[in-house]
């Protein structure tokens, strides 16, 4: 297919461009309707001993909409109206439509993952042990960080590319940490969990923008299935995914921290005494969005907090959790390791 595009007048490849453009815009935004217009006429075949001459399409078939009023009406997934679309085109009697339909699909495939996405680092992720996705960054050479740099701070690294000509040091503006992930203005997290970022709501605005990508991503197969075979796409893919699914165990586990602190906050001021219930925040591996396990640890009513309260629900969760096959292996082994902190953060045993 890349062939045959190349194969078109420069002023045809652009058209197309123009319209892939349009439509993928419109699919990720989800528009209720799109209007496509096929190019006047197309080369139909790449192959140089073929009729490399420009086929003309007629007006009537060039003009496409997609999203009827009663498609509008009942709110159908422009994504899906479009696939159809194509198809449709590509399974008419003339091979100008059929040609010009294709390059369409290709070119809007491509402009979703080549131009809609921002390209990322070089960098290699591990995967943990049972584990399927690689999300643990491994070690790309950098120095540590210094304990006063802040996330914002430009740091001095020596760039190798250059030839000793005095201008050895480049200026990059995230912290070590950051630059272990494919993307780093999208690191809300260190290796340890430590905060890199000014707010949660800073760090949640990260992981929105990460699923917002791999979403890009399974548009453009969804409407062109062999765009998995695009170096490009598996690049970004790789670097994206591990990076979504390692900030979103990181983020989890913050917050689980901070219900911690705020328990204990609530349980010195005696303000948790007419019951408690909690919405554990947790990363679903599978479908790369954050859960809660919601779970009631004292009924309402006049019942004094007391810690076994909260070390007893939570080891009741845990046995749930440990059995529950909606979950796959890393959610739940993450998930687990969350109701553990849980609880021990409030075993009265094992902190003496």
């Amino acid at each position: 297919m890349l062939a045959l595009m190349k194969a078109q007048p420069a002023v045809l490849q652009r058209y197309l461009d123009v319209q892939a453009r349009q439509l993928a815009e419109a699919m990720v935004e989800n528009q209720q309707q799109v209007h496509i217009t096929l190019p006047d006429r197309i080369v139909c075949t790449a192959d140089p001993a073929g009729d490399s001459k420009p086929v003309s399409i007629p007006p009537r078939e060039r003009e496409q909409i997609v999203g009827s009023l009663l498609d509008r009406l009942s709110h159908q997934d422009l994504k899906v109206m479009v696939n159809f679309q194509l198809a449709d085109l590509e399974r008419s009697g003339s091979k100008p439509v059929v040609v010009a339909a294709s390059l369409l699909r290709f070119a809007t495939a491509h402009h979703l993952v080549h131009a809609m996405l921002p390209a990322g680092r070089n960098i290699s992720y591990t995967t943990g042990e049972g584990e399927e996705i690689p999300a643990i960054p491994a070690s790309n050479g950098t120095a540590p960080g210094s304990a006063i740099t802040a996330v914002t701070d430009a740091i001095a690294e020596a760039d190798q590319s250059l030839d000793g000509d005095g201008r050895g040091e480049l200026q990059v503006p995230y912290v070590p940490a950051a630059r272990l992930f494919y993307l780093p203005q999208w690191v809300a997290f260190d290796e340890q969990g430590h905060l890199l970022v000014a707010s949660v709501d800073e760090a949640e605005a990260y992981l929105a923008s990460m699923q917002h990508y791999i979403r890009v991503l399974h548009i453009a197969v969804g409407l062109a299935p062999y765009v998995v075979a695009d170096p490009e796409y598996q690049q970004k893919r790789y670097g994206v995914l591990g990076q979504l699914v390692n900030q979103g165990r990181q983020l989890a586990r913050f917050q689980t921290q901070d219900i911690i602190q705020t328990i204990q906050r609530r349980a010195g001021k005696k303000d948790l005494n007419r019951g408690l219930s909690l919405s554990l925040p947790y990363f679903d591996d599978q479908q790369l969005v954050m859960r809660t396990l919601d779970f009631e640890i004292i009924p309402s009513g006049r019942i004094m907090f007391v810690p076994a309260f909260v070390v007893r629900a939570a080891h009741q969760e845990q046995a749930k959790v440990a059995q529950d096959t909606r979950l796959n292996y890393s959610t739940r082994k993450y998930l687990l390791a969350q109701l553990k902190m849980l609880e021990r953060a409030f075993d009265i045993s094992q902190s003496n």
